[in-house]
């Protein structure tokens, strides 16, 4: 019998080969199809990069203005499912709420033609199309208001944008906004592709596949984190509390949320860039304290933790971006599956390529030859 290094977290441990995306964690370099998340950043869109991502190049004009026009024109979601989402819970977080939205979509697109490549385009522009209605819908559903229709003249961010308050954004705002989904649309082999990936095996929908990805998502160690930044902040309160604060987690090894990565060993390349984005916010917007905070939280973690690789992560800025744009905590994380889902599906879709069902194995380490207990005697 084969004896089997145990890893906690699979740690280090391939678990598919893919050409999607590249982290070099050492030099702090994140490449999407081989192309910088910087020159990205600057130069793309979130639907052009979506598109690069799902089907390995970068679109040409016409390409785009097609994929452009069926996310446009695919944004209205059933009655049925507004109707559903009217019955959740209003104290019920939005992630639970747009994981129960994605899992029902497959009840009205159930059929698995997954050799059919019309079925799989149909389903990636439905659900990148669909998935930023359903998170609006919830949050303005949630307070008793009917949701706002999507306008078919905005773009993909400015829409999002749109439907939370129906008012038009700000153009530097929603071009800001439309970055911040570049940042987050994919990052190699994480916890919810990995669940997206081992459901895809199964051969299942792809809304399944998207609700299982939403759900690893929502916890606090992956996607949840940037909420619990604002947290943490709202609790420092001050720049004089950020050492007493931060030597207090050391003491008793408490999480910095924000800081450190599993890959990274330097400042997360996507965190500078999201910085940077804050910076145009509050100079346009006007400052916010927490910023000052988050800059001296980094400075202090630095002289700490520095020498250990523990730097600002994504999650760090992106909810300072947020706030500023008035956006509730709770929405940053459906947010970040609003980016994610393209992600997600070019995983779907390069699992289908040369698919085999995911079995791992596992070290036993429980009893043997144990005798069975009549329940009388127990």
């Amino acid at each position: 019998m084969m004896v089997c290094e145990y890893k906690p977290g699979l740690e280090g441990i391939p678990a598919a080969q893919s050409s999607i995306s590249y982290v070099d964690g050492q030099k702090g370099i994140l490449e999407y199809r081989g192309i910088r998340i910087e020159e990205l950043a600057e130069k793309s869109t979130f639907l052009e990069t979506a598109y690069l991502l799902i089907w390995g190049e970068l679109p040409s004009k016409e390409e785009l203005k097609t994929f452009e026009h069926e996310v446009r024109y695919h944004r209205r979601i059933k009655y049925r499912i507004r109707d559903m989402m009217k019955c959740f819970p209003e104290s019920g977080h939005p992630m639970d709420a747009l994981q129960a939205s994605a899992a029902a979509l497959g009840l009205f697109y159930s059929l698995r033609d997954l050799h059919n490549p019309a079925y799989i385009r149909d389903s990636v522009v439905r659900l990148i199309a669909t998935i930023p209605t359903m998170v609006a819908a919830f949050q303005l559903m949630r307070k008793g208001n009917d949701p706002i229709r999507p306008r078919d003249d905005l773009d993909y961010s400015a829409n999002f944008l749109y439907m939370l308050d129906e008012k038009e954004p700000d153009p530097l705002m929603a071009r800001i906004f439309d970055i911040c989904l570049i940042l987050q649309v994919e990052h190699t082999m994480n916890a919810s592709t990995f669940s997206a990936r081992v459901t895809a095996s199964t051969l299942t929908d792809p809304y399944a596949v998207v609700a299982s990805a939403v759900g690893t998502l929502g916890g606090p160690l992956h996607g949840g984190a940037n909420e619990e930044v604002i947290q943490m902040l709202e609790k420092i309160g001050s720049i004089e509390n950020v050492r007493p604060y931060i030597e207090h987690c050391l003491e008793t090894k408490s999480k910095i949320m924000g800081f450190g990565h599993r890959v990274y060993k330097v400042k997360d390349p996507r965190a500078t860039i999201l910085q940077g984005l804050a910076e145009q916010l509050f100079e346009k917007f006007g400052h916010d304290n927490f910023y000052d905070i988050a800059l001296e939280m980094e400075r202090v973690v630095e002289e700490k933790l520095g020498t250990k690789g523990i730097y600002p992560n994504i999650d760090f800025y992106s909810g300072l971006v947020y706030r500023k744009m008035g956006i509730p905590t709770d929405l940053f994380t459906p947010i970040f599956a609003i980016a994610r889902v393209a992600g997600w599906l070019a995983h779907w879709k390069e699992q289908l390529a040369e698919n085999r069902i995911f079995r791992p194995t596992q070290v036993y380490n429980g009893r043997h030859e144990v005798t069975y207990t009549p329940i009388e005697q127990r």
